[in-house]
């Protein structure tokens, strides 16, 4: 029997949504202040770490090999079918960007639109529907 916090999977997959959408509004409507380079950058940081978490849930909740990186979260829950193939490269890009965005937020370009944020609000949705799908689905 697996113990999998679908409470907090839930919490952090509802961040989501609004992430994607600010990504959303700023790619929309991007003139590279620093209001908006601050509130992309806290998007992405904020995505990243929702991901990470709800596959960290996962990992734990169903025994699955224990992460050595960030990245390796992702291609664990990748390769057990969590989500599909059409997310992994995108969130891939979407994890590799917590070491800069944590640890060299220092010299983050922020009066730059990041490639991801036109890309990241439908994977960040597809995301969410695909966790939820999975979990519909292993917890009969």
């Amino acid at each position: 029997m697996y113990y999998v916090n679908r409470e907090q999977i839930a919490v952090r997959l509802g961040t989501l949504p609004g992430a994607a959408e600010a990504l959303r509004e700023l790619a929309g409507a991007w003139e590279g202040g620093l209001l908006q380079g601050l509130a992309q950058e806290r998007a992405l940081h904020v995505a990243v770490e929702a991901v990470t978490d709800v596959g960290s849930y996962i990992i734990d909740g169903f025994l699955m090999r224990d992460a050595s990186s960030y990245e390796d979260i992702m291609d664990i829950i990748h390769q057990e079918g969590v989500f599909p193939d059409a997310l992994q490269e995108p969130l891939q890009e979407l994890v590799k960007l917590r070491k800069p965005l944590v640890q060299e937020y220092y010299d983050w370009p922020r009066h730059q639109l990041h490639p991801l944020t036109n890309r990241l609000p439908e994977v960040l949705l597809a995301f969410v529907q695909a966790v939820n799908q999975y979990l519909e689905r292993e917890l009969i």
